[in-house]
């Protein structure tokens, strides 16, 4: 039970090294872009930062996440929003659009450096990757580390891509979603606004989310598998 306990704390140790660096990134890039459109609000804020103490909120960063992993309970967590004033913004909707999805692209891109690192990890047979799966190619604690900590900045990321781009306020789906959008639905966006976190909740707890995922994730393994 010892060795369970320890295995299952380094686990949630690992997670959270991976969360809280994934948040980060996610909010400095959201930071860095508005001031790269005219407004350095976020930037006097210290917001571009990798420094977790810039992002991180004690609830939504660190108790709703412990609870999820130990409970596996759908809960949603989240890090301090990225302050923006979008009347600073030079070309609103383009400054909108890339705003919103720099948060996501820089998930993506450390899924797809997380994703690189263990193929060639891989290719060095310091792991074993096939079509079956990933494992180890000896008994390193050093290599399994590495590996657990890839794979869950692998599977982390993807998960907090896809979720981002989910069309319910507050996420950054909505936001991608309404600066494509024609003018005339800015509105019906500002209305769906005031029940946005509803909506979070009603998709967490009908199983929205989870079945999403269910076919999200299968399709990253597989792309992370090709070729081996």
């Amino acid at each position: 039970m010892g060795n369970l306990d320890g295995n299952v704390i380094g686990q949630f140790l690992l997670f959270m090294v991976a969360l809280i660096f994934s948040l980060s990134v996610h909010e400095s890039a959201h930071a860095w872009m508005s001031n790269r459109f005219g407004d350095d609000l976020a930037r006097l804020q210290g917001r571009i930062s990798l420094n977790p103490a810039a992002h991180v909120d004690p609830i939504g960063t660190l108790l709703f996440p412990a609870i999820a992993f130990f409970t596996h309970a759908p809960v949603i967590g989240w890090a301090k929003p990225t302050p923006v004033n979008p009347l600073r913004w030079r070309n609103k909707r383009v400054a909108n659009f890339w705003v919103s999805a720099a948060g996501v692209i820089c998930n993506f891109i450390i899924a797809i450096v997380a994703g690189l690192i263990i193929r060639t990890l891989g290719v060095a047979h310091i792991i074993v990757v096939t079509q079956d799966g990933i494992g180890l190619s000896s008994e390193s604690l050093i290599a399994e580390g590495a590996l657990k900590l890839l794979l869950t900045f692998f599977t982390l990321n993807v998960a907090l891509g896809v979720f981002n781009l989910i069309p319910i306020p507050p996420l950054d789906g909505s936001k991608i979603l309404q600066s494509i959008l024609p003018p005339t639905f800015e509105s019906a966006f500002e209305a769906l606004e005031r029940f946005g976190f509803l909506l979070l909740i009603v998709a967490m707890f009908t199983g929205v989310f989870r079945a999403i995922f269910s076919v999200v994730m299968p399709i990253a393994d597989r792309i992370l598998l090709i070729g081996a």
